[in-house]
């Protein structure tokens, strides 16, 4: 039924796919995403709506290789089905005039930032983006977040693009310089972001985080999701995925997120070991 109509390579490890999900593409809004399986054996994995065309019945995700799923994700061709895909889940985006905002987008979280970006500017903001990878080949998006923008800064670790260092020595540049900020909107890995609050909650800017975290079901029952929020549980899956920076207990979800640490390696190992047997075997029968 999920028919994948589009796959494109953005970058190394990354994909686009454009997928049939008629139902799907009619009702997502901004901050929205589905939760999908690869087959009935599959575990169930929350990824960003990066793009949704009501009339054409379709929805674009976009997904890094990090694990065993995304890894087998990416093997699929056009024409391929995926068995369960379900959402929007999720709540979307508060879309609002704040005036100044400032889009932080760290690697992947650069993916749902993009379509954020772009209903908060129809709603009359000025958008000013930060961009960050590790490498210059994993900074993607890049001309979809300069047409947004007003400006726009690249960071990279290595130095390969832009400015060498991380998106809070922007940030802490652009407060330097007394850029006006009337919201900030920070998505990306959880260190990241924590490290961004801590800048903004000390120079009393409104921040919102948009979390990533493991889920199962995807309807607040399993409870993987629980973060806490001030002096609340929430669980991303139906409160979120954005929460203010400043409550969100970034300490205990870091430690949340390394629970199946161990599982997560495993899986990984015993798939790659698999697709070199595969290989083996397919390059002994003389096939490319």
């Amino acid at each position: 039924m999920y028919r994948i109509v589009t796959k494109k390579r953005l970058a190394p490890e990354i994909t686009l796919f454009q997928i049939k999900a008629p139902l799907i593409a009619r009702k997502a809004l901004p901050g929205q995403f589905v939760i999908l399986r690869i087959d009935e054996q599959g575990e169930r994995i929350p990824l960003t709506i990066y793009e949704a065309d009501g009339a054409q019945g379709r929805i674009t995700i976009i997904f890094q290789e990090v694990g065993k799923t995304t890894k087998k994700l990416s093997t699929l061709k056009v024409g391929d089905s995926l068995p369960d895909l379900l959402g929007p889940l999720g709540k979307p985006t508060s879309i609002e005039k704040y005036g100044e905002v400032l889009a932080i987008g760290g690697g992947i979280g650069i993916i749902p930032l993009v379509p954020i970006a772009r209903a908060l500017k129809e709603a009359g903001n000025r958008i000013t983006t930060i961009l960050g990878a590790r490498t210059r080949d994993l900074i993607i998006l890049e001309k979809e977040m300069k047409d947004l923008s007003r400006e726009i800064y690249i960071t990279t670790d290595d130095g390969s693009y832009g400015e060498e260092g991380l998106v809070t020595d922007a940030l802490k540049e652009l407060i330097a310089q007394k850029k006006r900020m009337d919201q900030v909107l920070a998505i990306g890995p959880l260190i990241m972001m924590k490290k961004v609050c801590e800048i903004t909650k000390r120079e009393k800017i409104p921040t919102m985080v948009s979390l990533n975290t493991i889920m199962v079901d995807g309807t607040g029952m399993c409870g993987s999701c629980r973060v806490r929020v001030g002096e609340e549980n929430r669980f991303v899956c139906v409160h979120g995925p954005e929460f203010p920076g400043e409550l969100v207990d970034f300490d205990e979800l870091l430690a949340r997120e390394k629970r199946f640490e161990r599982e997560e390696r495993i899986a990984l190992e015993r798939y790659e070991e698999e697709l070199k047997g595969e290989n083996a075997q397919a390059e002994a029968r003389g096939e490319d």
